[in-house]
């Protein structure tokens, strides 16, 4: 039986007056992809920032291994949890080599470093042929797979990616998701994924929870999730 890495229980956000997490209960087991859907301002992206102690957090627990923490985002790395944010946020002066430095900043021993580099660069040949190029010139899905390469230097046993396909392609979405599915099946990195590409994401993920005004309204597999209506639902404002 797989065991429960990490667990969300009852947390509660605010941001001034605005409720942006109402009892929200998540949980992430080792191997596995989790996808966190629901409309905009649901709260997904509010969970990922509370696992990584980017979010303030007024109630509820985060349990790491089956132990409560208060998340701090430098020990989160340390501790093998990794954050890939909205965006495509690389450094766009720095080469994608500099990048995937920066990334690895936790990892002292520089021959070491050097060799996770090249174990990243293996599912990132794109990345591989253009190590001295600056980000800033990288296409948008390029951006994304450094994003998502410059996170996985550390050998993290959790990624928590926030709405990776943004503003992409559909083939190069597709791709991104190949290269998530493909990180998890050969690392058993485990994955939440927060993303409103529904169609493109449900193939590769295990299970999904569905959130709507900050709590979460439904969980399972992706093909129960689909077939119970719930999706509609909420993002038709019926729930």
């Amino acid at each position: 039986m797989a065991e429960v890495m990490l667990q969300i229980k009852d947390i509660h956000v605010h941001y001034g007056g605005v409720k942006a997490l109402n009892g929200a209960s998540v949980a992430l087991d080792e191997g596995e992809i989790v996808a966190l859907m629901g409309p905009n301002g649901a709260g997904k992206s509010t969970i990922l920032k509370s696992i990584f102690g980017l979010a303030p957090v007024s109630e509820g627990k985060i349990l790491w291994h089956e132990k409560a923490i208060k998340p701090v985002p430098h020990e989160m790395v340390a501790d093998g949890i990794a954050f890939v944010p909205q965006g495509r946020r690389v450094f766009r002066h720095l080469t994608i080599l500099e990048n995937l430095e920066v990334g690895g900043f936790i990892v002292h021993d520089t021959r070491l470093l050097q060799t996770r580099i090249a174990e990243v660069l293996e599912f990132f040949p794109a990345l591989k042929a253009k190590l001295k190029a600056k980000s800033g010139t990288l296409s948008g899905g390029q951006q994304q797979m450094l994003a998502i390469a410059r996170a996985l230097v550390t050998r993290p046993s959790v990624l928590l990616l926030d709405e990776p396909s943004l503003g992409l392609a559909p083939k190069i979405v597709k791709e991104v998701f190949a290269k998530i599915k493909e990180i998890n099946e050969r690392h058993k990195t485990a994955v939440f994924v927060v993303e409103h590409n529904l169609k493109s994401l449900l193939h590769i993920v295990h299970r999904a929870y569905v959130l709507d005004k900050g709590a979460v309204v439904a969980e399972g597999e992706p093909n129960d999730v689909i077939q119970s209506g719930i999706l509609e639902k909420v993002f038709l404002g019926k729930v």
